[in-house]
């Protein structure tokens, strides 16, 4: 039996000058694409010419990549999320974070009450990196750890992923 392919989202969520978000982002968007299970979409916020409601529709699944902003999440990452409104039904949502001593955890379970109100499933595994700058050597985490984080929050995304693409094809999702 042939699988279909999920199409992931990975969001890079802030916009600052400097930002260290599309380091993550591109570490994480290779791991994602490596086993061939995903098919990965890179989704910048600070991408004013992209078209983020376009974007999220054709997704089956996301992982947002957010810092922690001042105990929170980016505003820039709040405008882009509520541009769309029916683009998240049903849809699993992941969490790849970075930040100070956190690690960007404040802003992940910010994100979690943000996304239940869109209808959206937030899985529960996360990979977050405190004080990123210092955990990253040459585009990938110093930590062996964090590979292993990710494939496991990647086993769960797919599993939310094909789950709910095949419910909503039987019984599609009362928006």
């Amino acid at each position: 039996m042939t699988m279909e392919r999920i199409t992931l989202a990975v969001v890079i969520g802030s916009v600052r000058e400097g930002r260290f978000g599309p380091t993550v982002a591109n570490w994480f968007a290779e791991r994602a694409g490596a086993d061939g299970a995903f098919e990965v979409v890179l989704v910048d916020v600070a991408d004013r010419d992209g078209d983020f409601a376009a974007a999220v529709d054709r997704a089956d699944a996301f992982a947002v990549v957010t810092p922690e902003y001042n105990h929170g999440y980016p505003g820039a990452l709040k405008e882009a999320i509520d541009s769309v409104h029916t683009g998240w039904l049903a849809k699993p949502v992941a969490f790849v974070s970075y930040g100070g001593l956190s690690g960007g955890l404040r802003a992940v379970e910010q994100l979690r009450q943000v996304f239940a109100e869109l209808h959206a499933v937030t899985v529960r595994e996360t990979v977050s990196f405190h004080n990123a700058h210092t955990r990253f050597a040459g585009g990938s985490p110093v930590d062996p750890g964090a590979d292993v984080a990710a494939k496991k929050l990647l086993t769960h995304l797919h599993w939310w992923a094909t789950t709910l693409r095949e419910a909503k094809r039987t019984n599609p999702y009362p928006a």
